[in-house]
């Protein structure tokens, strides 16, 4: 699974929390991000393409989705955090708000206020993409790649789960805009091969034919050998 956090967007320049502000576009940075995903993903056969509802996410998916024919699956639950009446704040502002610092130390115990927690939000996120990727097993083989595009807050919710950490740690995890992270979901356990990649194309992912006795659930003593 790939998790691609859209690209750069207006309020990301303007330093504002965005939220579920609808109409919220990329900038000229993110539409340069969004084109560039056609060439680092040419390598990588896509069994499938998830997505946030919020606008910021169809146009960073539209130049793949025009490349490749693949139609995102509009999921809910990889939503945008609520953030209530933080949503659309200037987020030097919110520096000064007593939650603040609760959302540095302790997010798990982290409300927005008229908004949705914390962790209400990895519950979500996470029953989401552990059913698409379910899903599209189930339709592609356990060997399928699929790519899910979603926002900073949620991916970073997701990639503390799939590195076996309590959501107070998961601000220790960057994802900025327009990066890629990559999970491997498998029956012991979770896999992290990429982090915040921000890079060159990732073909080095796609599925391959390997020898040798072990399981996709093994990590080798020592360290993988290379490609």
């Amino acid at each position: 699974m790939i998790l691609l956090r859209h690209a750069r967007s207006i309020a990301n320049g303007a330093k504002t929390l965005a939220g579920r502000t609808p109409g919220v576009e990329l900038d000229d940075t993110g539409r340069a991000q969004a084109a560039d995903l056609v060439g680092r993903l040419a390598a990588v056969p896509l069994a499938g393409l998830v997505r946030s509802p919020l606008l910021r996410c169809e146009q960073t998916l539209a130049p793949l989705v025009h490349a490749t024919g693949v139609e995102p699956v509009v999921e809910d639950d990889l939503a945008e955090v609520d953030y209530g009446s933080w949503t659309g704040k200037e987020l030097g502002a919110l520096m000064d708000e007593p939650l603040w610092r609760v959302v540095q130390t302790h997010p798990s115990g982290a409300v927005f206020p008229d908004g949705e927690g914390l962790a209400e939000v990895q519950a979500r996120a996470v029953a989401a993409v552990r059913r698409h990727d379910r899903r599209i097993t189930a339709e592609h083989g356990d060997q399928a790649v699929w790519l899910l595009c979603s926002h900073g807050d949620v991916i970073k919710s997701v990639l503390a789960d799939a590195l076996g950490q309590h959501l107070d740690a998961f601000q220790r995890i960057v994802v900025d805009p327009g990066s890629m992270s990559v999970v491997r979901y498998t029956a012991l356990r979770p896999m992290l091969l990429r982090l915040n990649d921000t890079g060159g194309d990732l073909g080095e992912i796609a599925p391959k034919q390997e020898s040798g006795k072990g399981t996709d659930s093994d990590n080798p003593v020592g360290g993988t050998t290379g490609a």
